[in-house]
């Protein structure tokens, strides 16, 4: 698992680093603008040259300088605390035009105005030159705005091509103070919008013309003057445009804004973005050491969560938390980590319906799946269910004259032939021991009938398996045998015992211990079948044909125990045939 939380870290850095996930960082980054909504810009105001300008001044574009110059001096009456002319004027017009501007400009001062024509020198060539410019007490900027690699503006630069940009000569004219290049990082700085398209209040261009607006909407303000009419063609999709998009002065307010605010989104330092992809690629591993995989897929979620809610808490508070990369490495840890544990929990399952498979029917080995833990072991419980002792009679003896591949020929054949008897009425097969089988009916999976079940495996081991497994010996000219079965009824502690190297299943108790002593009393009998009463009470049917057998004293109990049995011997015969002593006379206890 540690394994799988270092290579998922290792892709999500390294797809950080190489840019694989700026895409999906920028989208995220857009969707935290959305989830945080939107707030009052009131440090900024847009005056439009929009729709409504051109139908109330009906004039074609450029207007003439003259108009510019009169709404600089209405904005400036207005008590405007800056305005910034987003309108490049590097071409001379008539000179009328352009002094009535440079003057109202002048009288404006310090008025910052725009321009993307930058000559190498990093200077503008607003009105001529750079000296006009500061002659008259005014600043130009660069109002080139960058693009991410999808087109959307979702930052401000302190300086493009050698000149400050727009935004930054706005804020240190309005303020008196300089902004520091040192404070914007090389890629720049994020543009904090206050929300989406129409969040910053606007006029339009022939309302200030005109003098026809409250000068309380102005006062205090910084003011950016520009197109956004969307026939003049100066729009930009941005972090908050959504499907619109945004006009350029109101991009140039918001970015002005964001930066007379201290730009407050900052983007988290590089060892918090190792430290979050660390984090996250060990979730999954971590929680799939001690969890199911469907839990481990919950926690997964939960860590999802918290990500998507902490990076949004985060970036309200200013705060620009990576995601893509975290993200990345929680979903190849999640889909490493929970495929080896479902890999793992299947070969472990193998392994527990071989375990089972051993001693239990087939139709019930996917229950007892269900039932065992993570360690593949079935918890203790306390069941009612019917104990099976069986022997062969005579068997040793065998064993010690014959030659020892013989011997395990003959004894995987009667084991085989009696475990397939007792497999196929539900009877679990507890355990071997040489010649003798122990099994229960009615546990590990709990059946009403199982004192049926137990009689009637009994009936087909004594009646059709023994008779048929003494032909074979007697086939291979060796000598037949017989079998004792002793059943008991009650309640049996169940479970698997033993190490995680070697697990067995157990039934103990005193219902065993009773099982055990009724079979080792059939060597009276020679063989046959001796049946508690506590199994013949809780039979549904047969229990007519059973011939009493008196009651027997048992080893280690205070009280005798009544006995049943069949009317056949140890070897399927019938009694009166088998010459065996009448089984319902008394026999020493074993």
């Amino acid at each position: 698992m540690l394994g799988v939380a270092l290579v998922a870290a290792a892709i999500a850095l390294g797809a950080h680093a190489g840019g694989v996930l700026d895409r999906f960082e920028a989208d995220s980054l857009d969707a935290r603008f959305g989830l945080r909504g939107t707030s009052k810009a009131d440090d900024v105001l847009v005056v439009g040259i929009d729709d409504r300008t051109f139908d109330e001044l009906n004039r074609r574009w450029p207007f003439p300088r003259s108009l510019h110059g009169k709404v600089i001096d209405n904005l400036r009456k207005a008590g405007a605390r800056q305005i910034a002319y987003d309108v490049q004027f590097s071409e001379p017009t008539k000179p009328k035009e352009d002094n009535a501007l440079i003057t109202a400009v002048e009288r404006a001062a310090p008025l910052v105005l725009s321009t993307t024509e930058v000559t190498p020198q990093g200077e503008a060539n607003v009105f001529g030159g750079e000296e006009v410019v500061r002659s008259i007490g005014a600043r130009a900027a660069n109002t080139s705005v960058p693009q991410d690699s999808d087109g959307v503006v979702r930052r401000v630069e302190h300086t493009i091509e050698g000149l400050e940009t727009f935004p930054v000569v706005a804020v240190e004219s309005a303020t008196g103070r300089p902004v520091p290049a040192s404070s914007f990082p090389e890629e720049g700085r994020l543009v904090d919008f206050r929300g989406p398209p129409g969040t910053v209040p606007e006029l339009s261009f022939s309302q200030v013309l005109k003098g026809g607006f409250d000068p309380a909407l102005v006062r205090g303000k910084i003011v950016v003057v520009g197109a956004t009419a969307p026939s003049l063609n100066d729009i930009q999709d941005t972090a908050t445009s959504g499907e619109e998009v945004m006009s350029g002065p109101e991009v140039m307010a918001q970015s002005i804004s964001s930066v007379l605010r201290g730009s407050p989104l900052v983007r988290a330092p590089g060892w918090l973005d190792i430290l979050l992809v660390l984090l996250l690629a060990c979730v999954t591993p971590l929680a799939a050491l001690r969890l199911s995989p469907l839990r481990g897929a919950l926690v997964a979620i939960g860590a999802l969560a918290a990500l998507v809610g902490g990076a949004v808490l985060a970036f309200a508070s200013g705060l620009v938390l990576v995601v893509a990369a975290p993200l990345l490495a929680l979903s190849i840890s999640t889909f490493g980590a929970l495929g080896l544990r479902l890999s793992a929990e299947m070969r472990e399952r193998r392994r527990t319906r071989e375990l089972f498979g051993r001693f239990v029917p087939g139709e019930v080995v996917e229950e007892l799946l269900e039932m065992a833990d993570s360690d593949r072991r079935l918890p203790g419980r306390a069941m009612d269910a019917t104990v099976m002792f069986t022997d062969l009679r005579g068997f040793t003896t065998f064993a010690e004259s014959m030659q020892p591949e013989l011997v395990l020929d003959v004894l995987n054949r009667y084991l085989g032939d009696m475990s397939e008897a007792i497999l196929a009425h539900g009877g679990t097969v507890v355990s071997y021991m040489g010649d003798g089988i122990m099994a229960v009916f009615g546990s590990p999976v709990p059946r009403d009938d199982h004192a049926d079940a137990a009689l009637a495996a009994a009936r087909e081991m004594l009646e059709v398996r023994i008779p048929r497994f003494s032909d074979w010996l007697t086939e291979r000219g060796l000598p037949e045998f017989r079998m004792g079965v002793g059943l008991n009824s009650g309640t049996v502690m169940s479970g698997t015992v033993g190490s995680d190297e070697r697990l067995e299943y157990a039934a103990i108790g005193d219902t065993t211990n009773v099982a055990a002593r009724l079979e080792a009393m059939t060597k009276a009998t020679d063989g046959g079948l001796l049946i508690a009463d506590s199994t013949r009470s809780r039979l549904t049917a047969g229990s007519e044909e059973l011939l009493p057998g008196g009651e027997m004293p048992i080893r280690g109990r205070a009280e005798a125990v009544a006995v049943w049995t069949l009317p056949v011997g140890g070897d399927g015969r019938p009694r009166e045939t088998a010459g065996a002593p009448d089984p319902r006379m008394p026999v020493p206890a074993a």
